[in-house]
């Protein structure tokens, strides 16, 4: 029977892909898996590999709310005690949290039983349940080369290992990037519609149809958007005569970034260093209203590289984003330099990096780091 290690993680895509990617690289290795998160996680997580999943009571709360501070407070003590509870009976040689208020209870209970842990921030900007925590675990990984809002002391001792990415991403690592062929198709890749709808979903549609005919009449577009704004898109494509395959989700997401010449998204952690993988030219608009601007932060791995532009959402229009594609499809030099410039700033062994380190921490003693 190998050693066990409970993964804890947060109900969005960015926390559940790193952690799932790190849980098939220790299965490799001989680990068992256990899942904890909160018990809506818990349940839907289907796909993800572990041999057990635990729900714990979890709760979040808004600044300066302190009915909803309490509550918060008092349901992430009960999922402490189950956690706790839990750990007796599968006693893990390692717990790994990976950031948002479902991986609190598990984190804590192993801080209070002297076992060993590791968190893993997949932002440039660390987390707010991460940053609470990060000074009281033994071992904190990065995704990113700068960790804002970290204490200098946690910030000092973090091991940038980058952000594990699916094994299919993965693999585009070793894809050479070509880029548009001087009368050949050029292929748009336009991610993230489930955050912002308007501005990916009918903006980037607009500012497509306002490209010069002889480069429009080139494209072939894929869009990911939310369902409510899928028609519009496709009405704006159909009168533009682009075209374009529009959906609310693409599962063969691989395929589309292998193929695409440039992709505009937004820059969740995920979404940058998959990019980056994959050696993909970007425009990256950050999400305004991100907590801390962490996806602006993001994104300037890649653009201090040279491999994304980055456009601002009150800056953003349909002329200056029609005008910044227009430079860049028209040059396929300048595309394959970028292309270049975002793969040098990756770490496709991600999720190796990172099992090598939690592998470490469950050898070293149970001695917590100062505060």
């Amino acid at each position: 029977m190998g050693r066990t290690a409970v993964v804890a993680a947060g109900g969005t895509g960015g926390h559940l892909f790193p952690a799932q990617a790190l849980a098939e690289a220790l299965i490799a290795r001989g680990w068992r898996i256990v899942l904890a998160s909160d018990e809506r996680v818990a349940g839907f997580a289907e796909s993800f590999p572990a041999e057990q999943r635990i729900g714990l009571s979890a709760r979040t709360f808004k600044r300066g709310d302190l009915v909803g501070m309490a509550l918060a407070g008092l349901a992430i003590g009960r999922g402490v005690m189950q956690a706790q509870k839990a750990f007796r009976e599968i006693d893990p040689a390692v717990v790994v949290g990976f950031g948002g208020y479902p991986s609190a209870p598990a984190l804590v209970a192993a801080i209070l039983s002297g076992r060993p842990t590791v968190i893993h921030e997949q932002n440039a900007v660390m987390g707010r349940a991460n940053r609470r925590l990060a000074p009281y675990v033994r071992t904190v990984a990065c995704a990113f080369p700068t960790l804002q809002k970290a204490a200098p002391s946690v910030a000092a001792r973090a091991i940038v290992v980058g952000n594990p990415v699916r094994p299919a991403i993965q693999a585009l690592y070793e894809v050479p990037y070509e880029p548009p062929t001087e009368d050949g198709p050029i292929r748009l890749l336009i991610t993230g519609g489930s955050q912002g709808a308007r501005l990916l979903s009918e903006l980037v549609p607009e500012a497509i149809r306002a490209l010069p005919d002889e480069l429009r009449m080139r494209l072939k577009v894929q869009q990911q958007t939310r369902p409510e704004s899928m028609e519009i898109a496709r009405k704006i494509y159909r009168d533009a005569l682009v075209e374009a395959e529009v959906a609310p989700f693409f599962r063969d997401m691989a395929s589309r970034l292998r193929d695409a010449h440039l992709v505009i998204g937004r820059s969740g952690a995920g979404s940058v260093c998959e990019f980056a993988v994959a050696g993909k030219p970007a425009i990256l608009v950050p999400l305004a209203v991100a907590l801390d601007d962490d996806q602006g932060q993001n994104a300037r791995l890649l653009a201090e590289a040279g491999g994304a532009e980055v456009a601002r959402e009150h800056q953003l229009t349909v002329e200056s984003l029609s005008g910044a594609l227009a430079k860049l499809l028209s040059n396929p030099t300048r595309l394959a330099r970028m292309a270049a410039a975002s793969r040098s700033v990756a770490k496709p062994d991600a999720a190796e990096r990172l099992a090598d380190v939690v592998e470490k921490t469950a050898q070293t003693s149970k001695a917590l780091p100062r505060a």
